[in-house]
């Protein structure tokens, strides 16, 4: 059998092998601690259940229209506003099947083959994928500790070319934490207009920051930014809703429906029993994501103050989602129990079979030299998991 040329650019996620590799040790009884988790460790609150229960129960079980249900649009626009301080109508908002969904389907009805995509590095690890298969051609910019892994004007200036058609933004950003502020914004902003490119704001994490920032949309800078700006978000991570499966785009209308056609004719509708659990969460009380967010910030002093006194490892503070994404350039090289650990994968690989410790390689993420662990599980499990880590540590050569 022939793939397409399509399918053939798509490589396998490395992320899922070693989360696969785990489940499968602890289905054998060993015991697993797991920092690779992407989702939140609490149950999605009572109201929400809740309302999704009572959506079955009404027999809210039929199609709705592909955009999402009238109501949940106009929750959108509601919460952007109050959060963001943006204005959209419902006509500027496309409900989809989670975030990635979202992500996806801008990608598809924006980018052509040739097409440029300009991504930040360190990177989720599925957008250079949703740009192959557009057939456009990721640009990646890597960026430092020095600079917060955050790009700077000149950075994108220098990548910019005629064939670049977006960048993606991801702020608070997934795997590193980093946190845009609205000085940095300005500034990209004003490079993104000089060249008309579009930019997509990837925002999933904007209810997830720490030290008493606030998240800033880029679209929220000005009338002409947000004409170019298709802003990302949705309710799996703020209200521990990832199996639920609920993004939305807001943007220009030309584009958001274009997404819709493109929708109607490959999922349709999202589930529409979540869709009224999605309502609930954007229009009830915001304390459990308050409470959430407390958690996480909680978590997060401790991993990182573990991390920094482990040999060999350094980590920056991040500012927001629930990642840490320590430096372990001083264990890249080294040995352990006489077995050379060359690359982040293999220092992975080591962590699960040796330390019994489930974490991602940097590798995948575009980061050889750093390791991505979730603070998004217990206390426990975190000061359990980082002991063996330092353990394991000690006895590198």
């Amino acid at each position: 059998m022939s793939l397409s040329r399509r399918a053939r650019a798509i490589g396998p996620s490395p992320t899922l092998g070693i989360t696969a590799k785990a489940k499968a040790m602890k289905a054998e009884g060993i015991d697993v601690i797991g920092f690779g988790a992407g989702e939140p460790d609490f149950d999605t609150p009572e109201h929400i259940k809740q309302a999704a229960i009572q959506a079955i129960s009404e027999g809210f079980t039929k199609y709705t229209p592909t955009a999402g249900i009238p109501e949940l649009r106009k929750a959108i626009c509601a919460r952007l506003k109050e959060d963001s301080g943006l204005d959209y109508e419902p006509a500027n908002v496309i409900v989809s099947c989670g975030a990635k969904h979202s992500l996806f389907n801008i990608i598809q009805v924006l980018c052509d083959e040739r097409d440029e995509v300009i991504i930040p590095g360190p990177y989720w690890v599925s957008y250079p994928e949703m740009v192959r298969v557009a057939g456009a051609t990721p640009v990646i910019i890597e960026t430092t500790e020095e600079t917060g892994f955050k790009i700077t004007p000149e950075m994108l200036t220098t990548r910019i070319t005629p064939r670049t058609k977006l960048l993606i933004l991801n702020s608070p950003s997934n795997p590193t934490g980093s946190v845009y502020s609205r000085n940095e914004l300005a500034a990209l902003a004003e490079i993104i207009l000089k060249h008309r490119i579009r930019v997509i704001s990837d925002e999933i994490y904007d209810k997830l920051i720490y030290d008493g920032l606030r998240a800033v949309s880029i679209a929220s800078l000005g009338p002409e930014i947000k004409a170019q700006t298709l802003v990302v978000n949705g309710v799996s991570k703020a209200y521990a809703m990832t199996g639920w499966r609920i993004g939305y785009v807001a943007g220009d209308k030309t584009i958001i429906s274009a997404i819709s056609n493109l929708q109607d004719h490959s999922t349709s509708n999202p589930t529409s029993i979540a869709q009224r659990a999605a309502l609930a969460a954007l229009t009830g009380p915001q304390d459990p994501v308050r409470k959430m967010a407390a958690e996480f910030g909680k978590r997060r002093d401790y991993m990182i103050e573990r991390l920094n006194r482990i040999p060999g490892i350094t980590c920056l503070k991040p500012h927001g989602a629930f990642y840490a994404f320590p430096n372990v350039s001083g264990i890249i090289g080294k040995t352990y129990h006489g077995k050379k650990i060359r690359t982040s994968m293999e220092l992975t690989e080591l962590l699960l079979t040796e330390a019994r410790v489930a974490v991602l390689p940097g590798s995948p993420f575009g980061a050889e030299n750093y390791l991505r662990l979730s603070y998004a599980t217990s206390m426990k499990n975190i000061a359990a998991g980082l002991d063996r880590i330092e353990t394991f540590a000690q006895q590198i050569e």
